[in-house]
């Protein structure tokens, strides 16, 4: 059995009590965000196919020198929009917000409103 820290633990059962009532749909796709100590990833999955619509990181060849480091809130911001821009150019203007655990505050907030900045509406 793997270890885990109590943080770990706590979020991974936020994860899915969340997973439980947020779903994505061909209308209205899934926006999921993951964060690590150096990075943040953010894609767009749907669920009725099981399919990634849509992914951005700060890895991205365009966003990976842009901010120093790839885990901080200037990083999270341009992952926000251009996870946003690629949407937008698929044809799709709403989904469903699941921050992965996480609370909504920081890096995660701030991906939240450069999405919305940028013409995604959740």
């Amino acid at each position: 059995m793997e270890h885990r820290t109590d943080k770990e633990w706590r979020r991974q059962r936020s994860k899915y009590r969340i997973r439980k009532r947020v779903s994505g749909s061909t209308e209205r796709p899934r926006l999921v965000v993951f964060r690590s100590l150096n990075n943040i990833y953010a894609q767009v999955v749907d669920d009725e196919c099981g399919r990634t619509i849509a992914a951005a990181s700060s890895l991205d060849k365009g966003l990976r020198g842009a901010s120093g480091s790839g885990g901080n809130i200037p990083a999270a911001k341009a992952v926000g929009g251009e996870i946003a821009r690629k949407l937008k150019d698929k044809g799709i203007a709403q989904v469903v917000f699941d921050r992965g655990g996480y609370r909504y505050h920081g890096r995660i907030r701030v991906l939240a409103e450069a999405a919305r900045e940028n013409g995604l509406k959740f």
